[in-house]
């Protein structure tokens, strides 16, 4: 098939039309490089297109000359490219972007793909942990004194248990849970089932984050495949809509942030729900962010499923489970299933496959047996500096 023309510039509908996932946990014998082309692979396979119509290209964290880099590796020479680079909340923010080209005639049909081999290369002593993403500009005022990533997080957690009175144990079910759904992901890495007490019993990182509050380190890729409607026929399945994408930043020092208990997904999740015409009502799964586990609390809050500072109280009583009244992180999240690096991308493929009944022994399911319509993704960067949300429906 040849590529669309466009029709009024800025009206062409978006759908996510291919999703996969490279083998993912423990991967000892294989490259960044490769991953992402493993995942590039089954995520054409999946939509049933073939590669010459990719004209668009995202990708970040990999390569000098990101995404140039990675698409020589892939064999593809793009037409529109980009390469944002905001964190964990990068695909999202990419996702809305290749909407939006695609909707304006600038791109057909644009990958997103995401390789990392993080936990194998410590393993091997190929890298390092690092304290801090660097020391220069605005954060030499903090890096020198030790404040860390997840010593910013754990701040943030601490000032929300001190405004709303949220405990330990409410913080520690969102874990409970997200291993609860990853104990029928078979590509999760953790599946064993988990107590509120082992995660309150377990060695401390930065208080109040125990290990278990913490995500884990994993390897693994994935990529998604969004094209412009014309090519929605000749795809191997049903497609999953793009209905609306909003992206905002904070701040990259403490002192910019202005509450600790807002997250920037605040402001990307109202963008995302005025764009799609929704509203949290509307939304039947929540794929968010966790690198920890205030990370998913906090932004349940913002983006409407519940009151600022009842994130506590609307977590503890089961409704991120699979069957809950909100299930969210579905796979497991980065809590249980993986996390390599920047898991936003993620987040969309659990996402579509849930749309589309995929997920197998972790499908969720509303009254009568129907499958969700509408889902939400939702990535956070840095240390809440950035968020990008993306709503998404059969």
């Amino acid at each position: 098939m040849t590529s669309p023309s466009a029709k009024t510039l800025g009206q062409r509908k978006v759908a996510v039309v291919g999703v996969a996932l490279s083998d993912c946990g423990r991967v000892d014998e294989a490259t960044p490089y490769a991953l992402h082309a493993q995942a590039a692979r089954r995520a054409l396979a999946d939509s049933g297109l073939d590669r010459s119509v990719i004209d668009g290209f995202a990708s970040a964290g990999l390569g000098t000359l990101a995404p140039v880099e990675v698409a020589e590796y892939l064999g593809l020479r793009p037409r529109w490219v980009d390469s944002t680079s905001v964190g964990g909340a990068t695909w999202e923010v990419m996702a809305a972007h290749a909407a939006d080209a695609i909707a304006a005639g600038h791109a057909s049909a644009v990958l997103l793909v995401y390789g990392s081999t993080a936990r194998a290369d410590i393993k091997a002593g190929r890298r390092t942990s690092n304290l801090s993403f660097g020391s220069r500009g605005p954060l030499q005022f903090e890096v020198p004194y030790g404040h860390t990533l997840v010593a910013k997080y754990a701040m943030a957690a601490r000032r929300h248990m001190h405004e709303y009175g949220t405990t330990l144990e409410q913080l520690a079910q969102v874990a409970v849970q997200a291993r609860a759904n990853a104990a029928t992901n078979p590509d999760a890495m953790f599946t064993a089932p988990l107590t509120v007490d082992e995660v309150l019993a377990g060695p401390m990182i930065a208080d109040p984050f125990t290990k278990l509050h913490c995500c884990l380190r994993s390897d693994g890729g994935c990529a998604v495949l969004l094209v412009a409607e014309e090519y929605v026929p000749d795809t191997a399945k049903a497609p999953v809509w793009v209905l609306g994408a909003g992206a905002s930043v904070s701040h990259t020092t403490m002192s910019e942030w202005e509450d600790f208990t807002v997250s920037p997904a605040a402001a990307s999740g109202r963008i995302a729900y005025e764009q799609a015409g929704l509203g949290p009502a509307d939304v039947d799964i929540a794929e968010i962010y966790d690198a920890f586990t205030y990370m998913t609390l906090v932004t349940l809050e913002d983006l409407g499923f519940c009151a600022k500072g009842e994130g506590g109280a609307f977590v503890e009583k089961g409704r991120l489970l699979r069957d809950g009244e909100l299930p969210t992180n579905t796979d497991g999240g980065g809590l249980s299933a993986c996390h390599p690096g920047m898991r936003g991308l993620f987040l969309l493929v659990e996402a579509v496959r849930q749309l589309r009944g995929e997920a197998g022994d972790g499908q969720v399911r509303k009254a009568g047996g129907r499958l969700p319509e509408v889902a939400i993704a939702s990535g956070t960067g840095g240390w809440f500096c950035s968020s990008g949300t993306v709503l998404l429906g059969r």
